[in-house]
């Protein structure tokens, strides 16, 4: 519903995309914040119902265009604009306005790695100096402080949670990792392409961005942070025909003397006590299914029958713990609130 007087004010600029509309079904239910403006250029003068049916009933603003915004209305804004759209606007914003960004516009720190992937120079430089990576569990402190928050990449969540820890502890190597990751269409996002009509990806499962995907130097920066030095990964994703979810199959190469055990045993002490990230019992395999429209990632763990390898499994949302319930956690996380609120939802199953 429309934000009240005791509530965080929210503005959700790009309101019309998949990840826009996820925020919207998450905040509406949020006991502390409220939706106060919501920007959509297509769609401005329109009103949620009639983009989104399933967001009826919740007295929401109308779309409006981003030059209508009255920012003195909001106290924080998620910006869902594609890449590249996203930097001047955000440096036009007033000072005072915290701002998670969804786009992938801020997540990479240098901005020469920025212009070599995404074919631009970067147009904010001093604000991607301030901007902080926002995966919670393993930035959450600095998230805390920030005012501004990269909202990490699908993959990269799928990638770096199981990952990160393992790394930080000495089990894997950080230079024989392998990443086979599908994704649902959702992924994509929600602007009509050739490539994502229904008979192009129903039955059928595709590899794209072979060897050159954007959210490849996302996954080598958290990866090489947590090493301490440069790494360089396989990654390869994969588009598969269902409209939500994230499957990454990682392959690595075990520490000399580390067995699998040794890599549940880091994960479990590394999020026991995280209400989102959850290492599922010995010999469980997780699924999409397991996790769809939750902000929770499952992470499985088997011994590889090649001697020094293991093959780990992690699963989440790509629309809420890899965008829009990424962003919520955030935002509790800027402004001191529980973590969880407007989270809270278990996984639908089936």
């Amino acid at each position: 519903m429309a934000a009240k007087s005791n509530q965080i004010r929210v503005g959700i600029l790009g309101a019309s995309g998949y990840t826009g509309a996820e925020l919207v079904r998450l905040l509406v239910r949020h006991p502390q914040a409220g939706i106060a403006l919501m920007t959509a250029d297509r769609h401005a003068g329109k009103s949620m119902a009639a983009v989104f049916p399933h967001l009826a009933g919740h007295g929401l603003p109308d779309l409006i265009q981003i030059d209508q915004a009255r920012w003195d209305a909001v106290d924080m804004v998620f910006c869902c604009l594609p890449h590249g759209a996203t930097q001047e606007i955000i440096a036009g914003l007033p000072e005072r306005l915290k701002v998670v960004d969804l786009s992938a516009d801020f997540r990479l720190a240098d901005v020469d790695v920025y212009a070599e992937w995404y074919g631009h120079p970067h147009l904010a430089p001093e604000l991607q100096r301030e901007a902080v990576y926002g995966l919670t569990e393993l930035k959450r402190a600095q998230v805390r402080e920030a005012r501004l928050v990269a909202n990490p990449g699908c993959y990269p969540v799928a990638a770096q949670l199981p990952l990160v820890p393992l790394i930080e502890a000495g089990g894997i190597s950080p230079d024989d990792i392998i990443i086979d990751a599908k994704s649902g269409v959702t992924g994509a996002g929600r602007a009509a392409e050739e490539a994502n009509l229904y008979a192009e990806v129903s039955e059928g499962v595709h590899a794209y961005g072979v060897a050159r995907h954007r959210h490849m130097p996302e996954i080598e920066q958290g990866l090489g942070q947590a090493a301490g030095r440069p790494v360089t990964v396989n990654f390869t994703p994969h588009l598969t025909p269902m409209n939500r979810g994230i499957l990454a199959t990682i392959y690595v190469r075990l520490a000399d003397g580390a067995d699998a055990g040794d890599l549940r045993a880091a994960l479990d002490g590394r999020y026991r006590d995280e209400p989102f990230v959850h290492l599922v019992p010995e010999g469980t395999a997780p699924a999409t299914r397991h996790v769809r429209g939750s902000n929770h990632c499952l992470i499985g763990v088997f011994a590889d029958r090649i001697k020094g390898r293991a093959i780990v499994i992690s699963v989440i949302d790509n629309l809420v713990k890899g965008a829009a319930g990424q962003a919520v956690q955030n935002m509790n996380v800027m402004f001191g609130l529980d973590e969880t609120q407007g989270l809270e939802a278990d996984p639908l199953f089936p």
